[in-house]
């Protein structure tokens, strides 16, 4: 009776101690990067990511950053299976789909939305993977405009000399910067807003969410603007660790679909955003001006191309969604990028 009472309890123990290993180990940790932390809209939509990946297999643990540096590291030391932050930063993993935010390569959101439809596309699922890890999803998080304490900074001269914020870990940015013939002054996602309202730089580039969330308004205040033309887009980007999801057959295929369902969603806040901000801030820049930006958009991202620091096979997809939207360009006809 002993003897059967000592199998019985080893058995069961063993069964307590196999479920515990088997929830455990579908158990993943998301680290989600969100300047609003855990009530913005990045997280929300993660909650809602939490609930579909569900159904394909694993089970997601979020965890919120409001310091995306952090997130990145913690992601790279493997404390987090996968994470959310900026295509900018998720260039450090996946220079393909870090170069979606290149400079002035989505001049609407119509492009926006073809590229991130190709993205999402299985033909492109090798270009996803990179080393050991994998982007299992995007969403855009809308246009960067230049936000300046001046309204006369609204033609490209008149940004030479300026202080401008440039995230410390994007070259493109700095070389951009100094290409104007302004000063770029190193900062990151949780200190730019308050150079800029404390006029320690001239000018930063933000998507229009910043505007309220970050109280970049401030820094408007008294004569400042919002120039009207789409710096970069600025997307955000899932990245898992593949091998930490490879029981999961078609995971991060069906990872991006969802992601690219979402994109009306994203849009839609995208939208709103950029109607809150106060009219009167806006500064439209003449045609002529336009011109002059994206020819020095384009020279600014071939030469980021030949220095490696952005993709060339990525450049040359943003280029046909560009000539498919509009073949009029001059690239679509001399294809010289």
């Amino acid at each position: 009776m002993t003897l059967r009472k000592n199998l019985l309890a080893a058995a069961a123990a063993g069964a307590l101690a196999l479920g515990a290993g088997t929830a455990q180990a579908a158990k993943h940790v998301v680290c989600v990067w969100d300047v609003i932390g855990q009530h913005g809209d990045g997280f929300n939509l993660m909650k809602d990511y939490r609930v579909a990946a569900k159904a394909w297999g694993p089970d997601i643990e979020l965890k919120a950053y409001t310091d995306e540096k952090i997130a990145a590291e913690d992601f790279k030391a493997g404390q987090c299976d996968a994470v959310l932050m900026t295509g900018i930063r998720g260039r450090l993993f996946n220079s393909y789909t870090g170069s979606l935010d290149s400079i002035g390569s989505q001049p609407s959101y119509e492009a926006v939305r073809l590229a991130h439809e190709a993205m999402a596309n299985p033909k492109l699922a090798d270009k996803m993977k990179s080393g050991p890890y994998e982007v299992a999803g995007m969403a855009p998080m809308g246009a960067a405009f230049l936000f300046v304490n001046d309204r006369k900074i609204n033609t490209v001269g008149a940004l030479s000399g300026k202080r401008i914020a440039v995230l410390d870990y994007d070259k493109a940015q700095a070389k951009m910067v100094q290409k104007v013939g302004a000063s770029p002054v190193a900062s990151d996602v949780t200190n730019f807003a308050g150079k800029f309202n404390n006029r320690s730089v001239d000018i930063c580039a933000a998507p229009a969410a910043a505007y309220k969330a970050l109280e970049l308004y401030k820094g408007l205040e008294p004569k400042g603007g919002v120039v009207r033309y789409p710096l970069a887009q600025v997307s955000l980007q899932y990245i898992v660790r593949a091998d930490r999801f490879a029981q999961y057959p078609g995971f991060t295929q069906k990872s991006r679909a969802w992601f690219y369902s979402q994109f009306d969603r994203a849009l839609a806040l995208i939208s709103r955003a950029e109607k809150e901000v106060d009219a009167k801030y806006w500064i439209e820049i003449p045609k002529a001006d336009q011109a002059k930006y994206d020819e020095l958009m384009r020279q600014s991202r071939i030469a980021l191309r030949d220095e490696g620091i952005y993709n060339a096979d990525t450049l040359s997809l943003l280029r046909k969604v560009r000539c498919k939207l509009d073949s009029s360009r001059a690239e679509c006809t001399e294809k010289i990028e």
